[in-house]
């Protein structure tokens, strides 16, 4: 544990920090998970208002720096050409 007073308010802000962290990431696995299952049982206009919202919020990720922006770039590349191939 830690013994400074600088050392305990680090500890104070990284925790407060991870739970903000886990909060975005988990929210976005979540948007992406429920594109996966629309697209899955065949509802492909779900999957598209889905994916409206989900681009932006992977964005927000990443200017958070929870991602890395090359990570953000990539999941919405593909989870775009998921939505686009699958519904024509």
């Amino acid at each position: 544990m830690a013994n400074h007073k600088s050392a305990e308010k680090r500890h104070r802000q990284s925790k407060v920090r991870n739970a903000r962290n886990t909060h975005i990431r988990s929210t976005m696995r979540s948007y992406i998970k429920r594109i996966r299952t629309a697209i899955a049982d065949g509802d492909f206009e779900t999957a598209k208002t889905v994916l409206e919202k989900t681009i932006p919020y992977i964005d927000k990720a990443a200017t958070k720096g929870v991602i890395h922006k090359a990570t953000a770039s990539r999941k919405i590349g593909r989870l775009a050409k998921l939505v686009n191939t699958s519904g024509s």
